[in-house]
């Protein structure tokens, strides 16, 4: 993952998970313990958007190929704490929230989620693939 996901105030960790669905579990224990370990009590959110993160880049990336891999970068910035997830991006598929959710839909509803709960979000192609990432109030 390139520096651009990393804000300059601290990074609070950075794990390197497998491109398979039960990493989505996983990453949220690992944000959790994170948060957790630098004051911060109420993880919900985090936990929350980094779930939908992490199932979009196994489901909708080249990292959820075998072998694929998915990096979680926790950063703090100062009023805000930022989380990235990084995957090896596809040629097929963009990020791109609907304009209305399909209530009766299985899916469509991660970035819909994260637009709607996070202060902040975005993503960007780099030459290593795709970065998510979305920023949430420190409590």
């Amino acid at each position: 993952m390139g520096a651009e996901a990393v804000p300059a105030l601290g990074l609070l960790g950075s794990v390197e998970l497998p491109g398979v669905a039960e990493s989505v579990g996983t990453a949220r224990r690992y944000v959790r313990g994170v948060l957790e370990n630098s004051g911060r009590r109420d993880t919900y959110d985090a936990e929350l958007l980094v779930s939908e993160l992490v199932s979009n880049a196994v489901r909708h990336s080249e990292s959820g190929r075998a072998g694929g891999l998915v990096t979680i970068v926790v950063a703090n910035c100062g009023e805000t704490v930022q989380i990235a997830v990084a995957d090896k991006g596809s040629a097929t598929c963009a990020p791109e929230i609907p304009a209305e959710p399909d209530q009766d839909a299985e899916g469509g509803r991660g970035l819909w989620l994260v637009s709607e709960v996070a202060l902040s979000w975005g993503w960007h192609e780099g030459a290593a693939g795709r970065v998510v990432w979305f920023r949430i109030a420190r409590r």
